[in-house]
């Protein structure tokens, strides 16, 4: 049996890569590292694209694919390590996508296919609880707490909050009680905030599984981070061939060949495991979680240590802040840690496969 994505989705990810190839550079991505609010344009262009309604029903505003398709989108945004809004406005969207809420669906999905609305996702809590099964935020119709790591919060026209009981809230940032403080964050291009709530109305989403959504997220980093590394590889590969010393290229050092050839057999074959929990996700197959928690694990780590890698191979100009190759080392630690570390998603694959 083959398993390959199809034409349709390779010419899906083709045309995001080519947009992102014009449209995000080096000096734009460091331009948004520097001011969150200069990936304003890339968005728009993304939204365009129809990348907003990709895994939305087609009676919403959508194109309603499923999460492989989307996180082939991921893989194209991640191997540019585009800055911003795509990954938590994607997760929020399958919260709303996962809720029976029809009314509140018919209300919010058009307007985030059409980027007329942004959408956002606040699960973590303190001590590490970033998994639906460990959420202590408790309540009905309004909510009093607080949520950590939430990405362009100071942006969003709404938050999918999780909930006690593996539960989710939709709740709107211009409802009352609710503040948003910056939190220092390693990668600029995914600003973080704290979201505190003080009897601020919500909506809960009946139906809607906290743990489904965390794994979808799983998946959406885990894409990211294969695009990351991907872009790693090639990056190295091109600068080796292009880089002199003794007159030749460092391309030809057998110990140069050696590396290259360590990090291209490190992340190439390992495709085939995010493409099979990706797709088992959309099958809502039994196995969905064990695979999902496995694959962030594994190509988390990964992607860390490619960007490592890359920026040794590039010397002393890899260190700069102007050629860019910490912006890959950045958003690895970012795919790395947010919705829990490797050794957390190990431990829980583990758990899951009965070990």
């Amino acid at each position: 049996m083959k398993f390959d994505l199809s034409e349709d989705q390779i010419a899906l990810r083709d045309a995001v890569t080519d947009y992102l190839a014009d449209t995000c550079p080096i000096p734009v991505t460091l331009a948004a590292h520097e001011d969150a609010t200069r990936d304003k344009e890339i968005w728009d262009g993304l939204m365009a694209l129809g990348v907003g309604g990709v895994n939305i029903p087609a009676r919403h505003g959508g194109i309603g694919l499923g999460m492989l398709d989307l996180a082939v989108i991921a893989e194209a945004v991640g191997r540019f390590a585009a800055p911003g809004r795509f990954f938590p406005h994607a997760l929020a969207t399958q919260a709303l996508i996962l809720s029976e809420n029809e009314a509140t669906k018919a209300e919010w999905l058009p307007k985030l296919a059409s980027g007329e609305a942004l959408a956002t996702i606040a699960l973590a809590e303190g001590q590490q609880r970033w998994l639906a099964e460990d959420w202590m935020l408790a309540g009905n119709e309004r909510l009093s707490g607080s949520k950590l790591f939430v990405p362009v919060a100071d942006e969003a026209d709404l938050i999918i909050v999780g909930l006690e009981g593996r539960d989710l809230a939709l709740v709107e940032t211009s409802a009352e009680g609710l503040r948003i403080a910056a939190t220092p964050t390693f990668d600029g291009g995914r600003p973080l905030f704290e979201v505190s709530f003080d009897a601020t109305p919500c909506t809960r989403l009946a139906g809607a599984d906290g743990t489904r959504l965390c794994d979808a997220g799983l998946l959406l980093l885990c894409a990211d981070a294969i695009g990351g590394a991907a872009h790693c590889v090639d990056s190295s590969v091109a600068y080796a061939k292009e880089r002199e010393q003794f007159g030749r290229p460092i391309g030809s050092f057998q110990a140069v060949k050696h590396q290259l050839a360590d990090m291209a057999l490190e992340v190439e074959p390992s495709m085939g495991l995010f493409w099979y929990a990706a797709n088992i996700y959309d099958s809502n197959s039994v196995e969905s979680a064990q695979f999902s928690a496995l694959a962030k694990a594994h190509f988390t780590d990964l992607y860390a240590a490619m960007a490592r890698r890359m920026i040794e191979m590039h010397g002393g100009i890899g260190y700069t802040w102007e050629f860019g190759a910490h912006v890959w080392l950045k958003r690895s630690v970012f795919d790395r840690t947010f919705l829990g570390t490797p050794t957390i998603h190990r431990a829980r694959y583990a758990q899951l496969a009965g070990w």
